[in-house]
């Protein structure tokens, strides 16, 4: 087996598993679904690490792993949240769930054009994805109020395509 494939298979995972969230979460299976975007998250940290030590980096690959983000820490946690509790929100709830995963692609078409090594501008959609799968976990733990959701939802939306400088470790 070809060793510059393997980045591009973890990257594929990770599509996966966010795939795999969205069938989870037609299912009204939470849990789980937010388990896959965990998972999801623990692939794609390990892509790029294996991309550099392979001596694979490519265009394709960062490509590649920006569409597997986008659907597996925008869309998937997006349609998780309003499926788990922003439904009830109706309109309200669809459109801060779609502003999430819209924020998400912004941020992250603008991550793959500025070529920055040293920190992020802006929240990586993959932590922002990740904090709304733990989300789902704690709510169904623990109550939490309705209205954090949608206050959460937004609030990492924005941060998404804010210009803060967060550190890249």
């Amino acid at each position: 087996m070809n060793t510059k494939l393997i980045p591009s298979i973890f990257t594929l995972t990770n599509l996966l598993l966010g795939v795999v969230s969205l069938v989870f979460t037609m299912d009204g299976e939470f849990v789980i679904a937010a388990s896959m975007i965990l998972l999801a998250m623990i692939l794609d940290g390990m892509d790029g690490r294996l991309a550099r030590r392979l001596d694979a980096a490519s265009p394709f690959g960062k490509e590649l792993d920006s569409l597997a983000d986008l659907v597996s820490f925008g869309v998937a946690p997006a349609i998780l949240v309003y499926a788990y509790k922003m439904k009830s929100l109706e309109v309200v709830g669809l459109i801060v769930c779609i502003s999430f995963a819209l924020c998400g692609a912004v941020r992250l078409a603008r991550f793959n054009i500025l070529n920055i090594s040293t920190y992020f501008i802006g929240v990586p959609i993959t932590a922002a994805g990740s904090l709304v799968a733990l989300l789902v976990l704690v709510g169904n733990r623990t109550p939490v109020p309705l209205m954090v959701y949608p206050v959460i939802m937004s609030l990492l939306a924005v941060l998404m395509v804010s210009n803060i400088k967060i550190p890249k470790y």
